[in-house]
């Protein structure tokens, strides 16, 4: 217990110590912009002893003597013949906070495109569960889904700040740039956590919030440090992928049965294909960052997994009408689009190249939704319909009445 209070100290503290020791380089840097040689007359060994610090700013680049002595910076200096003052060199773009952060930046921090995807499969989950459908219900789930996921992806900035600096993909996210501060991330996360708890708890039921803020622990105290550690955070992760489509599902019927485990296994296999192929042309990011990847640490594993669990898939899909979740019209209709997921899984794995790996995770964005409309138009029970035949046969029962007592009568009176 010890140890994972120590780990999570550590992640916690590195965020904040980065930001604090940025900004105290761009103050020194400035500094000896103004001032560029206040420590001219000393000894070189007691100049690079007691007075400056090297830094280094890239594996490949020299270090760079950066002085300490701000408290010899001379004011501008009025010059007698033109009576001008001289201009202090401008600040660097990526250090400058906005007083008043914009509904962008917050959409930036949360990841929109993610979260949107997560929101996505929320509703897609409650829309192939099998009860009625209320309109104010499902608008609290889904509000209520991406103020949580948002909140998970904020504290994940928060954490990785030190290393997504290091990768070409998220080196311009907000955090890393300044355009956020950390404070800003902490407490949107906190505000954001908190409503859409509150929104799934009392506006939808206690099952569906309750898996809202597992996911959010999940995603947040564990895969995020998992990460630099073991490969198995690829398996925690499409966890938290899974659990959304688990969560409409709940919102809708209260209860979790066969039709929500078999729409959870769809969204955890097609995970690994999807971010596999997607992490294998960013290998040298990862490994730059320390990230312990399959693509990096076990690159074989990693194309035969993508491999596996498009199998999976397919298998996944022909027993969902066993199961009786759907009709037999989805095993059939979605046996193309799982065959054709297959064999590019499978070229993936025999070529392990740029080009197969990319048409993998682009097929992957397609594959999703349509297998879930495949899914939705094939589910086993329409709640509507189900009402519609009821109240037929209910009003073809009150329309036989008045003829078998008028027969009746009829018979008594002969």
């Amino acid at each position: 217990m010890m140890n994972i209070l120590t780990v999570r100290s550590f992640h916690l503290i590195r965020p904040l110590n980065f930001c604090c020791s940025y900004t105290a380089v761009v103050k020194r840097r400035h500094a000896t912009k103004v001032n560029p040689k206040p420590l001219e007359g000393l000894a070189k060994d007691e100049r690079s002893r007691d007075e400056s610090i090297a830094i280094s700013v890239g594996a490949t680049k020299p270090a760079v003597l950066i002085s300490l002595d701000v408290n010899n910076i001379k004011p501008p200096l009025r010059l007698p013949e033109t009576g001008k003052i001289e201009k202090k060199p401008a600040a660097d773009a990526w250090t400058k906070t906005p007083l008043s952060p914009t509904l962008q930046l917050y959409l930036k921090l949360s990841k929109i495109r993610l979260t949107t995807l997560v929101v996505v499969t929320s509703m897609a989950g409650y829309a192939m569960a099998p009860a009625p459908f209320d309109l104010a219900t499902f608008a609290l789930c889904s509000v209520g889904t991406g103020l949580l996921s948002g909140a998970a992806n904020s504290i994940n900035q928060f954490f990785e700040v030190p290393f997504d600096a290091q990768m070409s993909r998220t080196h311009n996210r907000v955090l890393v740039k300044g355009m956020l501060t950390p404070l800003h991330a902490v407490a949107f996360a906190t505000v954001a956590g908190a409503s859409g708890y509150a929104l799934l708890n009392y506006g939808v039921n206690g099952l569906a919030a309750s898996l809202g803020l597992a996911n959010l622990v999940l995603y947040t105290c564990i895969y995020t440090p998992m990460k630099r550690y073991s490969i198995l955070n690829t398996w925690v992760g499409s966890f938290v992928g899974a659990i959304p489509p688990v969560m409409g599902w709940v919102a809708c019927t209260g209860h979790v049965d066969t039709g929500a485990w078999i729409l959870a296994a769809l969204l955890y296999a097609w995970q690994f294909p999807h971010f596999n192929a997607l992490s294998w042309n960013l290998r040298p990011d990862y490994s730059r960052a320390g990230y312990r990847m399959m693509a990096v640490t076990n690159p074989q594993l990693c194309r035969r997994v993508a491999l596996r669990y498009t199998v999976g898939i397919t298998g996944i899909s022909l027993l969902a009408p066993v199961l009786e979740v759907t009709d037999p019209w989805f095993a059939l209709t979605s046996l193309p689009l799982n065959l054709y997921f297959s064999y590019l899984a499978w070229k993936f794995y025999r070529n392990s190249d740029s080009s197969s790996s990319r048409k993998l995770f682009r097929f992957s964005l397609l594959h999703l939704p349509l297998l879930m409309v495949l899914f939705l138009l094939s589910k086993k029970r329409w709640i509507f319909l189900e009402e519609e035949s009821k109240k037929e046969v209910i009003s073809l029962n009150t329309s036989t009445k008045p003829l078998a007592i008028e027969s009746l009568n009829a018979s008594k009176s002969v």
